[in-house]
């Protein structure tokens, strides 16, 4: 179910909507120093003094605002502890709230509601489907932590207020372990950032770190990249992401020459907590794996109206009975103006006679061999769907789909014109659709001439069609620190670096985490783990 750099799922829905209209810009050297210093005052109460009288600026220093981070901090806040959490970006919800929001795991009150009996040891053991061939690299001592502590993490975010969907299907599953976030990812982690803030937690944004203090044997705090030092008295916590848009001389030493040039779908995913651990003598395991990466079409000019919508529980509430209760049909006008902002164009298309081409008008690889890799070495890393009339027709119903839309259906041509017109250009011949689209006429015609005369494609009949530009990214680097099943930083040798935890991606740990919904739930779950090991101080 999982080939070596991506899955392989006939649809993709765990990873993007762009819900999120823009993510904080990060300059591509990214560890230099910020062009935004920190400036933000940490609010709340003063530094907490240990009985030596050291003066310490948290009990928990939380590096990382994304989903894992959140609910480390709250967790740890519950349990009494001081936390001060450094978001590195203007703002906090990270790679959690770009997502679209499924949480896969067992037991939960949902699957009972619908009569379906789950457990830990089956989602265990279903694991296997989707680790497929890497069952060997997986760390099976940190799935058990997994399963067994994902349906409280669940259960956890449905005590704030979160809203799902029915439990939804997938194959590999034995039973429906998916559950829809409503109204989008970014409702829950704004709700547990009111829930930090409720309980005292500090948070500090446009605060990158850029060291960790060591002091008599262990991990004592952070040093920010104005030169501010702020101290733990228990522990930091990195809950920085993945390394999907890290330095090219990182990536390098992890991923093929093929792969590391591809920009990662978050621009603060630049690895951190990973270059931290590895300094102090930790190891990224399975550093070769990639979710991804694919050619998606960029994301539409204008926040959608789902992100716009409150995050209000009573909101996702009346969202849900209308998911609910409403026919398909009447629900899917409105569920489509979101779902295809940042779509992948279907495979199916070029094996029915669509190319991709480039703003020179070239056509730049074969559509069925991997041309993701070949994406970003394009003009403005911008490539684009070219078709004719022959196509467009087909493409108004199933199973001629331009893109999979997540748990609701088929996105179709008709769909795109409706909600992404600014994706789509047509003309009546193909240098009128190639100037719509902003492409080289000249080149154009060569590439569909050249592609006719090879009898690989058959484009004569307009008006002809040009869908994007799209683009290639990597969604998650799946290399993480090595750390125990306490979520503790460990050496190659095995010891563990006192004073330091990872989780989320930064503390992934080998953990093979295929299938939709998966990421998201190890961000929540080992956030709300880390913490309470931290917290028991152990």
């Amino acid at each position: 179910m999982w080939k070596r750099f991506g899955p392989v799922f006939p649809f993709t829905f765990s990873i993007i909507t762009s819900t999120i209209p823009n993510a904080s810009p990060l300059p591509s050297s990214g560890w230099r120093r910020c062009s935004h210093e920190p400036t933000h005052p940490v609010s709340g109460a003063g530094p907490v003094t240990s009985d030596l009288s050291r003066q310490y600026d948290a009990d928990l220093i939380v590096v990382g605002a994304g989903g894992t981070g959140l609910m480390a901090a709250m967790t740890a806040a519950e349990r009494g502890l001081k936390v001060l959490v450094l978001e590195k970006g203007a703002s906090i919800g990270g790679t959690t709230a770009m997502s679209f929001g499924v949480f896969a795991t067992s037991g939960t009150p949902l699957q009972a509601a619908e009569g379906i009996a789950d457990s830990s040891d089956a989602h265990f053991e279903d694991l296997n489907n989707f680790a497929g061939t890497l069952i060997d690299r997986d760390n099976l001592a940190l799935r058990r932590v997994f399963v067994d502590k994902a349906p409280h993490a669940f259960r956890k975010l449905l005590d704030l207020g979160a809203v799902f969907t029915k439990p939804i299907s997938e194959p590999g599953h034995r039973v429906a372990r998916l559950h829809k976030m409503l109204p989008h990812s970014k409702a829950v982690t704004e709700l547990a950032t009111r829930r930090c803030r409720k309980l005292g937690v500090r948070f500090r944004v446009e605060a990158e770190v850029s060291e960790l203090i060591e002091a008599d044997g262990r991990v004592s705090g952070v040093r920010l990249r104005n030169g501010t030092s702020l101290h733990a008295r228990r522990a930091v916590l990195l809950a920085s992401g993945d390394f999907s848009n890290a330095p090219l001389t990182f990536k390098k030493q992890f991923l093929p020459d093929d792969l590391a040039p591809i920009p990662g779908l978050n621009k603060l995913s630049t690895g951190d907590g990973q270059r931290f651990g590895l300094g102090l003598g930790g190891e990224v395991r399975n550093g070769d794996l990639v979710w991804g990466p694919e050619i998606r079409f960029v994301e539409r000019p204008r926040p959608t109206l789902l992100s716009m919508l409150p995050s209000s529980p009573l909101l996702a509430r009346v969202i849900k009975l209308a998911i609910d209760h409403l026919p398909l049909a009447v629900l899917r006008p409105f569920l489509m103006s979101f779902v295809t902002s940042s779509m992948r164009p279907a495979p199916q298309l070029f094996e029915k006679g669509a190319i991709f081409v480039n703003r020179k008008g070239e056509r730049f690889a074969n559509e069925q061999d991997r041309p993701e890799i070949h994406a970003e070495r394009q003009p403005g890393g911008e490539v684009f769907v070219m078709f004719d009339k022959d196509l467009a027709d087909k493409l108004g119903a199933w199973p001629n789909y331009v893109s999979t839309a997540p748990v609701i259906d088929y996105a179709y041509l008709h769909d795109y014109q409706r909600h992404r017109k600014d994706l789509v250009k047509s003309g009546p011949t193909i240098e009128a659709v190639a100037k719509a689209a902003g492409l080289s006429a000249e080149g154009l015609s060569r590439a569909v001439e050249k592609a006719n005369a090879a009898g690989e494609k058959h484009i004569s009949r307009g008006p002809f069609y040009i869908l994007g530009p799209a683009r290639a990214c990597i969604f998650f680097a799946e290399g993480g620190l090595s750390v125990n099943g306490r979520m503790q930083v460990t050496r190659k040798d095995g010891t563990i670096i006192e004073g330091l935890y990872a989780a989320g991606s930064a503390g992934q740990g080998g953990l093979i985490l295929n299938g939709h919904g998966h990421h998201v739930a190890w961000a929540y779950t080992s956030g709300m783990h880390a913490a309470e090991c931290i917290a028991a101080g152990t």
